[in-house]
């Protein structure tokens, strides 16, 4: 089971790049852990870091104490490409990520997104855009993200809408991943296993 996904506020943290693959978000040297926690640290490390992967490159704009505590990430075209790793999404869930505003994602990425209990949101690009000017312009800028109702609200009270898979939002609101929506059907495979002497 995972925390459901409701009603959720927090500071916009913005990377303006294209095409972030998996392997960006997640070097693969960090892939040896079987937690699915602790990749929060490791989160973008190669830009995070300086060469000594201890320093904070000051250059990286999330760096910036004002995007500290960050929880709804803003970003670009085709976000999580590359190859289908999930610890992709385990690590922006656990540095704090509840929410991605993207244009696009690649598929798989997209997916597991929503299996880690995170919600990806594609927007148009007009939309995209502008958060990135408002979100730089005011510093500890806050979106609200209300699923029941599928509407981002913005600090001026204004909303932008957006579209959602039912099944997925359901899925979301329920606090449901794929073994929680296998749990579900629980009396029926026990009945099943009986049927078949399995148990």
């Amino acid at each position: 089971m995972m925390n459901p996904f409701t009603t959720h506020t927090g500071i916009v943290a913005p990377l303006d790049a294209l095409n972030v693959d998996t392997d960006q978000i997640i070097p693969k040297q960090f892939l040896k852990r079987i937690e699915r926690t602790g990749y929060g640290d490791f989160l973008f490390f190669d830009w995070r870091y300086l060469a000594d992967g201890k320093t904070p490159n000051p250059e990286f704009e999330m760096n910036a104490p004002r995007y500290r505590g960050a929880s709804i990430l803003l970003t670009k075209d085709n976000f999580g490409c590359g190859s289908s790793r999930e610890h992709a999404p385990w690590a922006l869930h656990d540095y704090g990520f509840r929410c991605i505003l993207a244009k696009s994602y690649a598929d798989i990425f997209f997916n597991n997104c929503f299996n880690n209990g995170m919600l990806p949101l594609v927007l148009p690009s007009e939309t995209i855009e502008t958060l990135f000017l408002e979100v730089r312009a005011k510093e500890g800028y806050q979106l609200t993200i209300d699923l029941p109702n599928q509407k981002i609200i913005k600090p001026d009270g204004g909303a932008i809408e957006f579209n959602i898979d039912p099944f997925k939002k359901h899925c979301l609101l329920n606090g449901l991943d794929q073994i929680g929506l296998t749990l579900m059907h629980e009396d029926k495979i026990t009945a099943y296993e009986k049927k078949r002497g399995i148990i």
